[in-house]
């Protein structure tokens, strides 16, 4: 995949996190989307470091969206419990 596959597979998956754990973000919609696109760049590292998936070029492939969502709901909570009281 190419790094516009990985930033569009990104932003789906930070949406979907945010469907998955709703609520106030610090970052608001911005923020939610940045941690999407990280989400997914470490879900697919991580993927293919330590659980021998190797990263394929097919977009559809559902372990890559597992990896993504994966990695943006872990980089949400862990920015909601760094930053989560910084809007109130």
């Amino acid at each position: 995949m190419t790094i516009i596959s990985w930033i569009i597979l990104g932003l789906l998956a930070g949406a979907i996190a945010k469907f998955l754990l709703p609520g106030r973000d610090p970052g608001g919609l911005i923020g939610t989307t940045l941690i999407g696109i990280a989400g997914a760049f470490i879900g697919g590292w991580i993927s293919a470091r330590w659980m021998d998936h190797p990263i394929t070029k097919d977009f559809y492939d559902g372990a890559t969206w597992a990896a993504a969502i994966a990695g943006s709901l872990v980089l949400l909570v862990a920015y909601r419990l760094l930053f989560g009281n910084s809007r109130d």
